[in-house]
């Protein structure tokens, strides 16, 4: 099993009143999965502050529930912050099986340095930082390194394809997206000013961004 292990106790306490559990110190949590009643948790935010520094998102964790016998293994799948403070709200779990595979997004590391930087004077741009796997929970890698010191001319790039995945991870990201690459200056700065111009365009037109569903908590929980 898991070398990650956190004891949380059911919850009964919902909605506004959840202000109160915070105040107190305690965490809000949620539990679900595939074929599973989900369920309402709570954890001293200490303790939930601990685990966030220790496991990864792709960290299979002992979830030990007050009142049953044996842990689940669960994955962290959701952290919510208040956008003022960056105080701890809530976070959400997914219990797995370990011997059904899952899709998962891996975190990409880039290392070394790229000689082109320093000869030619480029800007070395990053494209991705993570990629979708597919594998059993345990054999999800924590990270993929991407090595720069090969990118020695300009216009050079490292895709996906060139990582070096294990045989017994599948690739879902697609394998010709690039990572990172050596631009020229020129060019860096134009690539750099297209995705900022298109988020403030995309800003005025919608408002506020929507956070998406996954990692979001209970409605009911939202609602304060």
């Amino acid at each position: 099993m898991a070398d990650v292990q956190l004891a949380v106790d059911p919850r009964t306490v919902m909605g506004k009143r959840l202000r109160g559990l915070r105040r107190k110190g305690i965490l809000p949590a949620h539990l679900y999965g595939h074929g599973i009643e989900s369920l309402a948790l709570q954890a001293p935010t200490p303790t939930i502050v601990n685990l966030l520094r220790t496991a990864g998102r792709n960290d299979i964790i002992d979830l030990r529930i007050a009142g049953e016998s044996a842990p689940r293994p669960v994955m962290l799948r959701g952290v919510q912050r208040n956008p003022v403070s960056d105080e701890l709200v809530h976070v959400d779990f997914f219990q797995i099986s370990l011997t059904e595979r899952l899709r998962a997004d891996v975190p990409l590391s880039v290392t070394g340095e790229a000689p082109a930087v320093q000869v030619f004077g480029g800007i070395l741009l990053q494209s991705l930082d993570r990629i979708t796997v597919e594998a059993l929970p345990a054999e999800i890698p924590q990270h993929f390194e991407v090595d720069v010191s090969g990118l020695t001319e300009l216009d050079t790039a490292i895709h996906v394809r060139d990582l070096q995945i294990p045989e017994n991870v599948e690739l879902i990201s697609d394998p010709d997206q690039v990572i990172v690459k050596v631009a020229t200056p020129k060019l860096a700065a134009e690539e750099e000013a297209a995705p900022a111009a298109a988020e403030e365009g995309a800003a005025a037109e919608e408002g506020a961004a929507v956070p998406g569903a996954e990692g979001a908590a209970p409605a009911e929980e939202k609602s304060e």
